[in-house]
């Protein structure tokens, strides 16, 4: 098989990378899915080659270039014919200087979402499974909704860490590299939305069914105890709701979004305009 193209997917949770690789995935030439294992395994084998390991002072500079580049290709040899991949992992705004050096023409796709939505859409998920705890928080986190969502959004936890690293990458010197998409703009005009992915990567249209789209995970949902995470309804569609949030918490991320602010990235910006009062 010839070299594959690489492009990511990364972002905030809950913002709708699963439902953007989705619809990637009706094109027969794209490979696109929900988090894989490939962050995690690049994480590893940097730790095990990095200064004050056994490795550090036998491997060259070249070979851990080497190293991480099949481990890339590696990972989906025998596992997809599509010759572009779109790896999805909320690590990899963290590693834009990695996927340069590796992958100069790669492109980082990032969704986003308002803040106070994400933590929302988290709540909402958790007590849909009233019978049990998800092991995304920790015991002591799992008490309120105020406990939740401190805990989430904390530097280290699953939405402070996505948010920080998307901020990283946003100012960072690779941001010419990343296109921002907000999840509503997604649900409400895929139509248009989809047209400018394909331009972003330099990749040809593909004409999509936005009313027959499909992904599910169970078996990885019922693992973290949030059955339904990343099951994606059929037809594209927004849907305006009322948060389950206390209206002081609600507010308390209220206008985070860093993303509209353009004055100081390269980085590209699918986004709605703000509401003016």
């Amino acid at each position: 098989m010839g070299d594959r193209t690489f492009h990511f997917i990364s972002g905030l949770p809950r913002s709708g990378s699963t439902l953007l690789a989705a619809i990637l995935r009706q094109n027969p030439r794209i490979h696109a899915g929900m988090s894989s294992g490939l962050g995690a395994l690049v994480s590893g084998v940097m730790q095990q080659m990095s200064p004050g390991t056994e490795l550090s002072d036998i491997v060259s500079e070249s070979q851990r270039r080497n190293i991480l580049k099949r481990l890339f290709s590696s990972y989906y040899d025998g596992e997809t014919d599509c010759q572009i991949i779109l790896d999805t992992n909320r690590i990899w705004t963290t590693r834009m200087p990695l996927l340069s050096e590796l992958y100069p023409n790669s492109k980082v796709i990032a969704c986003v979402r308002n803040l106070s939505w994400v933590i929302d859409s988290l709540e909402r998920q958790v007590r849909n499974n009233p019978f049990h705890f998800s092991r995304i928080f920790s015991p002591k986190a799992q008490g309120t909704v105020y406990s939740r969502a401190e805990y989430l959004i904390a530097h280290d936890a699953l939405v402070g860490k996505a948010f920080h690293g998307l901020k990283e990458a946003f100012y960072g010197e690779q941001s010419a590299s990343l296109l921002i998409v907000e999840y509503e703009l997604l649900a409400r005009a895929p139509e248009k939305v989809i047209p400018l992915v394909y331009e972003f990567i330099g990749e040809p249209g593909f004409e999509h069914d936005f009313d027959n789209v499909e992904y599910d995970a169970p078996e990885f949902d019922q693992s973290l105890g949030l059955n339904g995470l990343h099951r994606v309804r059929p037809k594209v569609e927004f849907q305006a709701r009322r948060t389950i949030l206390p209206p002081d918490l609600f507010n308390r991320f209220e206008n985070m979004e860093f993303w509209r602010d353009l004055a100081a990235t390269n980085a590209n910006v699918i986004a709605q305009k703000p509401a003016r009062d």
